[in-house]
């Protein structure tokens, strides 16, 4: 049975990783992933893999019933574990989504791209990379590319131009993503999961993020000529706010994503707690604000109102994924691959430099989910070998994960969720994405890679 779960997953990865060639979307394809491998596995387990025998046998002590309802019921148990951190970045990316929907129904990003006036490219293009990188760290990749896409259109008329533009802005995205510990849902697992800390994820990859982001910017900057032509249309539609109020949205709402480690730090508590208290501020301010209005005006200015265009399906994509991982990591199938790994490269930043590079090819959600459940977090100064040393909380594997992770999706355009949003709004051929990006995304990614080895070789 094993083996029949192991396919399943392989099956539904390829489904999610060829979403636009089946016309399946990944969400559905994630949650019978999920499901299934879930389900097959309990169905068909007849004893307990030997990396959970202490954990069931301390259960079933305490359990009065026979041997196979025991055994059921510890891995009912074991589903509702992995819920807790599951559930801990569903509520997370909700709350977040949440208020950045918010502020764009207020317009509150128009404060940025109004002070935007330069025609020519290299200036544009500098300008476009930067926002995307520090936005993408503030806010997240992929709500990031998103806001970055929408500005693009009010800003470049010709579409080869546009796209290219578009790829600079998915490796910006994930370069500036990797960074912060709400940037990327990758490092935002290693962050609730406390494989790292904020501090460190912060000052000890910012300088890898940046030289990913500037060694295509530094190519494009002699290869790209001339100037812009804009649309005809005015650089945003006309605002349902006044500018009181728009500014009032978008400095609170990235105050409350800003606050979120802030919170953590101070309370330990999940960081959606954060998340959630920032939402619920957001709520109360822009009740009052709107009061005075009909209900007509106030309606798609509300957080009731924004949450109809939350991408509930990015939400149930996470679900599944990461529920199909769960079922691997309680088979066994991820410790097997640890020590592949291990025997086979002996060496953290070969395995992580792989690690980026599958996640090019397939979402790096699951690679990292995988990555957790395969290696545990060794308690520092309780490591028996300099091996195990890198895997001590802020450890120089999971530093170097959340990089590779993070930025090794955007040599394909499927590989991060930012290159999918980005592939989906502007409808971007793969493989014109594959002959004009990937290279530059790739150049990007080992300069990166390289710097984080020299920071800590």
């Amino acid at each position: 049975m094993e083996f029949i779960v192991l396919a399943i997953f392989v099956i539904g990865y390829l489904f999610i990783a060829l979403e636009h060639t089946f016309h399946v979307d990944k969400a559905a394809s994630a949650l019978l992933t999920g499901t299934l491998c879930w389900g097959l596995f309990v169905i068909g387990v007849h004893d307990v893999p030997s990396h959970l025998a202490e954990d069931f046998a301390s259960f079933k002590a305490h359990f009065s019933g026979d041997s196979a309802l025991a055994l059921h019921t510890f891995f009912e148990h074991r589903l509702l574990h992995h819920m807790e951190d599951i559930s801990s970045i569903l509520f997370f990316l909700l709350g977040a989504m949440t208020i950045v929907e918010l502020v764009d129904a207020h317009e509150g990003f128009a404060v940025i791209t109004d002070r935007i006036k330069t025609l020519n490219k290299v200036r544009l293009l500098w300008i476009i990379a930067v926002l995307t990188f520090f936005f993408s760290a503030v806010l997240d990749n992929l709500t990031t590319s998103i806001v970055m896409v929408s500005l693009l259109r009010k800003l470049i008329d010709d579409k080869e131009t546009r796209w290219m533009f578009a790829g600079v802005v998915v490796i910006a995205a994930n370069a500036g993503g990797a960074w912060s510990p709400i940037g990327d849902i990758t490092t935002t697992m290693l962050w609730i999961g406390n494989q790292l800390t904020a501090d460190v994820i912060v000052t000890n990859l910012i300088v890898p993020s940046i030289a990913c982001l500037l060694v295509p910017l530094g190519i494009l900057s002699f290869t790209m000529k001339g100037e812009i032509s804009r649309p005809e249309t005015s650089l945003h539609k006309v605002d349902p706010t006044t500018a009181g109020e728009r500014n009032l949205v978008f400095f609170m709402g990235v105050a409350g994503l800003l606050f979120v480690p802030i919170f953590k730090t101070v309370t330990h508590l999940p960081p959606f707690m954060g998340m959630m208290l920032s939402l619920g501020v957001m709520w109360v301010v822009t009740e009052i604000i709107h009061r005075s209005k009909n209900h007509e005006e106030r309606s798609h200015l509300s957080v009731i109102g924004v949450l109809r265009k939350i991408d509930a399906a990015s939400v149930l994509f996470f679900l599944g994924i990461l529920l199909a991982v769960a079922s691997l990591q309680e088979i066994g199938h991820l410790i097997n691959a640890a020590s592949w790994l291990r025997d086979t490269m002996g060496n953290v930043y070969a395995i992580n430099v792989t690690i980026g590079f599958l996640s090019a090819i397939v979402d790096n959600v699951p690679l990292v989910a995988a990555s957790m459940g395969m290696y545990d977090v060794t308690a520092a100064g309780a490591a028996a070998s300099e091996w195990e040393g890198y895997f001590v909380q802020n450890g120089i594997f999971w530093q170097f994960l959340a990089y590779c992770a993070g930025t090794g999706g955007s040599a394909l355009i499927i590989g991060s969720a930012a290159g999918v949003a980005v592939m989906g709004l502007e409808r971007i051929d793969f493989m014109w994405y594959l002959k004009k990006i990937s290279l530059l995304a790739i150049s990007g990614y080992l300069a990166g890679a390289l710097v984080f080895w020299l920071m800590f070789r």
